[in-house]
């Protein structure tokens, strides 16, 4: 990394620009900051110790013009300079803001919940913004109760929740809400776009990673599949990709939740039943809605479409 101090390095091996020296070196002893540093320190400080320390003080002061003005060519941006007594010399460190702090914290949760198609409004969904209305409090009030057991028995089953209503009720949202909540205590998940995720697992093909891809999906500590019902309704994605995801996730009880237009009687017998070819299957989609019914409590959102009043 090139030194700050560079500049005036080289302004001050030239005795031909010793006017230019002069000039920054006023420029820096002016600075309050850094008359109040030396003020503070002056028992610590000689005068040779100061005249030694006068590159620092020059990237301390660019540095901090910098920082206020957000400028990306910091050293490093975020950083806000501090002058510190190194020795018998002054120095500059960098310091974490409570912004860049929060920033990180707030990265960190983000990475706690992998997403796959989902909007940016539901991959920020906070409880505080959900709108509470009296036909979407028992979703919400199920939300709530399965956040406090599973954070207090993670090892325990928890039955997840099949939310179901019309479009632009708030489904995707709540399931957004739940991710996030969890994310606060350390706790990963998954919230995909079910559509989305066959087209995924159609292009991986290619490069032979659909199992890689489907075990990710299935083994996630909490999944919640959005939009089932949506998908084109092909024996491939019902019994090889979604059947696989929930056995595995019966088996090894571990919560799942769902969003759907079609209630579940609808999603089995209009949707499960009948593939894209023509071909009727009533008991492979009996065998997959046994295990959705196992993994998760069916209930109704009610409300108008909020996507149409934004």
């Amino acid at each position: 990394m090139e030194n700050v101090g560079d500049e005036m390095v080289k302004v001050m091996a030239k005795n031909d620009r010793i006017e230019e020296f002069n000039k920054l070196v006023r420029e820096v002893m002016q600075d309050s900051d850094v008359q109040t540093f030396i003020a503070e320190n002056r028992e610590k400080l000689t005068d040779e110790d100061i005249s030694k320390s006068y590159a620092k003080l020059y990237e301390f002061v660019r540095e901090k013009r910098k920082f206020k003005l957000n400028d990306p060519t910091m050293i490093a941006p975020g950083y806000e300079p501090k002058l510190v007594i190194n020795y018998h010399s002054i120095d500059v460190i960098y310091e974490e803001t409570e912004e860049l702090l929060a920033k990180k914290a707030e990265e960190k949760l983000r990475r706690r919940v992998k997403s796959v198609g989902v909007s940016k409004d539901v991959r920020e969904a906070k409880l505080e913004n959900y709108i509470r209305t009296q036909e979407r409090e028992q979703a919400l009030r199920e939300a709530l109760l399965f956040i406090d057991s599973y954070i207090e028995n993670p090892k325990q089953f928890h039955q997840g929740m099949y939310l179901q209503g019309s479009f632009g009720v708030g489904k995707t949202y709540l399931l957004g809400i739940i991710a996030n909540e969890l994310a606060e205590y350390g706790i990963d998940s998954s919230l995909v776009h079910y559509p989305t995720l066959l087209d995924e697992m159609k292009r991986s093909f290619k490069d032979n990673s659909t199992g890689d891809k489907i075990d990710a999906v299935k083994k996630v500590p909490v999944l919640m599949l959005d939009d089932i019902g949506a998908e084109a309704m092909t024996s491939w994605g019902r019994d090889d990709v979604l059947g696989v995801i929930l056995q595995y996730r019966m088996q090894e009880q571990l919560p799942t939740f769902f969003s759907s237009n079609l209630s579940m009687n609808e999603l089995e017998n209009e949707h499960f039943t009948v593939s894209q070819k023509g071909e009727v299957e009533p008991m492979k989609a009996k065998r997959i809605m046994q295990r959705i019914r196992y993994l998760a409590k069916e209930i109704e959102l009610i409300g108008e479409d909020r996507r149409l009043n934004k």
